[in-house]
């Protein structure tokens, strides 16, 4: 599934906020250096719009993204697991990295309320990719 690069899931429950940023940012600064995939264990009917602009503030489209539930082939197949809120619903499998983040959900916030948890997640992709050797993309 992932040709061998690195492989993260990033996993909330909705998969339509802190998820599908994590991921954009994720894609936009791996480049084709690693495989990034999101996914929720109760996914939304949409992305959260308030997310879509905030990241489109930053030169990120993910309006096409679209909230989808994780697959334990997903996990299997991921070296990390980056949880963000998802508490008992996260898939757990023996030997995968975990990492869970904890930030505030964007979910019924406004643009302005959602750009310092966007600035987080940025911060913490970056982080991330330095702790995987995953150099980032210009």
């Amino acid at each position: 599934m992932s040709a061998g690069l690195p492989t993260v899931l990033f996993v909330c429950v909705h998969n339509a906020g802190r998820s599908q940023m994590a991921l954009g940012f994720f894609r936009r600064l791996a480049g084709a250096r690693a495989v990034g995939w999101s996914g929720g264990s109760s996914p939304a009917a949409e992305v959260n719009p308030a997310a879509v602009e905030a990241m489109r503030e930053r030169g990120i489209d993910i309006s096409g993204e679209r909230p989808h539930r994780w697959s334990d082939e997903a996990v299997r197949a991921a070296d990390v697991v980056v949880s963000m809120g998802c508490g008992d619903a996260c898939p757990v499998f023996p030997g995968k990295r975990y990492v869970d983040w904890d930030l505030d959900d964007p979910a019924g916030k406004g643009v302005a309320e959602v750009r310092p948890v966007r600035d987080e997640i940025e911060r913490r992709v970056r982080s991330l990719l330095a702790e995987l050797h995953i150099p980032v993309a210009s």
